[in-house]
């Protein structure tokens, strides 16, 4: 980061810092799995984006989501680096004990995708369709993802099911942590994973697989981690809160530069962060690597389109959860997502740090060609069988 750059920050949230109140905690624990979308938390402790907030930044690594979920359920971290599905999976108590979750901001949106073992990559390429591919195996294929409720879980099985594979039925679903994964296509564990970067790249540079979906072609700038943490923690400490949003939105804007990219890549590439060569990180970082259906990672998206915590998009994994039969319908999605996204509490800080709130977003449509609006998340589940496709 250059002088100027980090000064103009600094200068921003000096004022912030001023208007958001006395600080009731100034140290705080945050976690993060190793994985490239982790860059904002990495950028705001490196560069001490903080400290103009009030606010001394301690990063934890964390070795899986189960163990991010545990730490925050524990309050052993204060927030976290988090799967926008482990919060809502948490809050319904799904595979774990229930806690009122906070997601107090997106960090980013794209950036992951669908890997396949080199053997599946290449039945796809001399087949016309996954379910002929995958038949070649001749025994139900082996896929990873990253948590039950996370993003990972719910790519892959969307993505599976427009290819009409059923992912309760066709296929072994697995939970391996992301930087497991790749040790477990190398030894013929699994036949392909949905992760996060760098870990598909990481597969295709050791030969042992390759990248067949991103997850922006499943659903365009989709969201994917959240800045996460226990509601009480709002409750308890609304001004750090607050502090801790302006600190993550100031490194999601000194992000949205494709340099500051590719200086966020060889701090990711060390060890103690990511530990892989910065040309598995890089690449797929950056802006210019998007092409067709293909988005880049978006941190911020030049005014902070990114990162506004809109409930409908918590909603949408709500009504994935009934289709894939984890929960029972119910008719309160709007109000648990209500509850959980902090959305007043966002545009206080947005405001402090002259980030603009987004007023409406257009209707999305995935890779299945349904579209998904928020107005009726019911309806929208509805139309999906819950065993079926």
């Amino acid at each position: 980061m250059t002088e100027s750059t980090h000064t103009v920050g600094l200068d921003a949230s000096h004022t912030a810092h001023a208007s958001s109140g006395r600080l009731e905690k100034t140290h705080l624990r945050l976690g993060f799995v190793a994985l490239s979308d982790a860059a904002p938390l990495v950028a705001a402790k490196l560069y001490e984006f903080g400290h103009a907030h009030g606010l001394t930044l301690e990063l934890v690594r964390q070795p899986s989501w189960a163990a991010v979920r545990d730490k925050l359920i524990s309050g052993d971290l204060d927030a976290a680096h988090a799967l926008y599905g482990l919060v809502y999976g948490v809050q319904l108590g799904l595979g774990g004990p229930q806690t009122d979750m906070a997601v107090l901001m997106v960090l980013n949106r794209n950036g992951q995708a669908i890997t396949l073992s080199r053997r599946l990559t290449e039945a796809l390429a001399s087949h016309r369709t996954l379910p002929e591919a995958l038949a070649t195996l001749g025994r139900k294929p082996v896929f990873a993802q990253t948590f039950p409720t996370g993003t990972h879980a719910m790519w892959l099985y969307y993505w599976l099911a427009a290819q009409h594979v059923h992912p309760l039925r066709d296929i072994e679903s697995v939970v391996i942590p992301p930087p497991q994964m790749v040790d477990a296509l190398a030894q013929d564990r699994l036949d392909g994973l949905c992760v996060g970067e760098p870990w598909n790249a990481v597969a295709e540079a050791r030969g042992v697989g390759g990248t067949i979906t991103y997850s922006s072609e499943i659903w365009p700038d989709h969201p994917e981690k959240v800045l996460a943490c226990r509601r009480d923690f709002v409750s308890r400490f609304p001004n750090t809160s607050r502090a801790l949003v302006q600190t993550m939105l100031e490194a999601c804007r000194w992000l949205d530069d494709d340099r500051h990219c590719s200086e966020i890549a060889r701090r990711l590439a060390q060890p103690e962060f990511i530990g892989v060569p910065v040309e598995a990180i890089a690449p797929r970082l950056q802006r210019e690597t998007g092409t067709g259906t293909r988005l880049p990672v978006r941190f911020f998206a030049g005014s902070g389109n990114v990162n506004y915590p809109r409930p409908d998009d918590g909603v949408w994994f709500l009504t994935q959860y009934q289709r894939w039969g984890m929960i029972d319908a119910r008719d309160d999605y709007a109000q648990i997502a209500a509850q959980i996204n902090q959305t007043q509490l966002y545009r206080e800080a947005a405001q402090n740090v002259g980030v603009t709130v987004p007023v409406t977003q257009a209707p999305q449509v995935l890779i299945d060609g349904c579209v998904w609006d928020g107005s009726n998340p019911v309806q929208y589940a509805n139309t999906f069988a819950i065993r079926g496709l």
